[in-house]
């Protein structure tokens, strides 16, 4: 039997196989009466957040369905689909053709951006920072260390990782900035949070279906973090967490595993969800799907599809007015947090 540990990262490993081989579907014949009905019943049978979101699937096939006959061209008939599954509000949701993929673009797109990389650099850094991997690092001027993570599309080994906190040995406190980091794999946000607890944590909970039915779940199996192996750098004093609505997927997990501890403080805006691990599949047409399977939970079962809100005394936006004077609002917010001893 697997551990919980082992059935996440399981997880995580079949989301990198998908990648690159597909699922295929059985009994339906390659016309585009045959791809609606195989995607549409597919989602019927695996996506994982119809109860959380109210979407009534079956009403949504009998809108759509109509719309759908062998004659329209293939552009045509790709944007009924799009259309269809931007229904369900899910930024894990693609259709890839060769010619276009779909993209559910208003989790995000319908609220300010609050970040700009620019502006730290120059009005910061003055470009004096140190970059590795997906990484940016340096010491802000009031000796608080600032960690700029891009993305978790790549790993830095737990070496790397002490390297960068090494930097900031004689600092109070850590700001940690995960804005437009649009995810990647949850094995690399793991290996950074495993520098951030002194013993093993649950840091969420995820399902997966068990039937077809809409409700068919099995229990939470429980996400465990584990520290650091002995001589790796464990950093214990205070963390601030930036984030904004295109902190998406494994930073949206990563924010809710960060949030957990003891030491972490988040400010900024709510993340742009993506709390579910994505299934691939292939069309009978050819065409390749992905959407969200089994869904991951905070460790108070709150299912974070939606995003990470921060404490309303820690919501901030970046001011435009601000930003044209090489201003972050939102880190200027963490620095003064730290200064007043009023983080965690």
């Amino acid at each position: 039997m697997k551990t919980p540990t082992a059935i996440i990262r399981l997880a995580a490993a079949i989301v990198t196989l998908t990648a690159v081989s597909c699922h295929e579907l059985p009994d339906y014949d390659n016309s585009n009466t045959g791809s609606f009905e195989a995607l549409w019943t597919e989602f019927d049978n695996h996506y994982c957040f119809f109860r959380e979101k109210g979407i009534d699937w079956q009403e949504v096939h009998d809108r759509y369905a109509p719309q759908v006959n062998d004659k329209l061209g293939r552009q045509s008939f790709f944007r009924v689909m799009e259309a269809m599954l931007d229904e369900l509000r899910d930024g894990h949701v693609n259709l890839s053709a060769p010619f276009a993929t779909s993209y559910y673009r208003e989790w995000w797109s319908d609220y300010p951006q609050n970040f700009d990389a620019r502006i730290i650099r120059q009005y910061y850094f003055n470009f004096n920072y140190s970059s590795l991997g997906e990484v940016e690092y340096g010491l802000l001027r009031q000796n608080i260390g600032y960690i700029r993570w891009h993305s978790f599309a790549q790993n830095l080994g737990h070496g790397n990782i002490d390297y960068i906190l090494a930097a900031f040995v004689m600092s109070p406190a850590l700001i940690i900035d995960i804005r437009d980091n649009s995810g990647g794999d949850l094995t690399y946000a793991d290996n950074f949070a495993s520098h951030f607890v002194t013993s093993t944590r649950t840091a969420g909970y995820i399902c997966h279906k068990t039937g077809p039915g809409h409700d068919e779940f099995s229990e939470p199996y429980p996400i465990e973090i584990k520290p650091v192996t002995a001589g790796h750098w464990t950093w214990t004093k205070p963390v601030i967490l930036l984030t904004n609505r295109s902190t998406f997927s494994a930073a949206n997990y990563f924010t809710a595993l960060m949030k957990s501890l003891p030491q972490v403080t988040q400010v900024g805006a709510t993340t742009g969800g993506g709390a579910g691990m994505p299934y691939s599949l292939e069309l009978p047409n050819g065409w390749g799907v992905r959407f969200s399977a089994c869904p991951i939970y905070d460790t108070e079962m709150n299912c974070t599809e939606f995003g990470i809100e921060p404490d309303p005394r820690h919501a901030v936006d970046l001011d435009p007015a601000d930003a044209l004077q090489g201003r972050d609002t939102i880190l200027d917010f963490a620095i003064s947090m730290i200064e007043n001893n009023e983080c965690k």
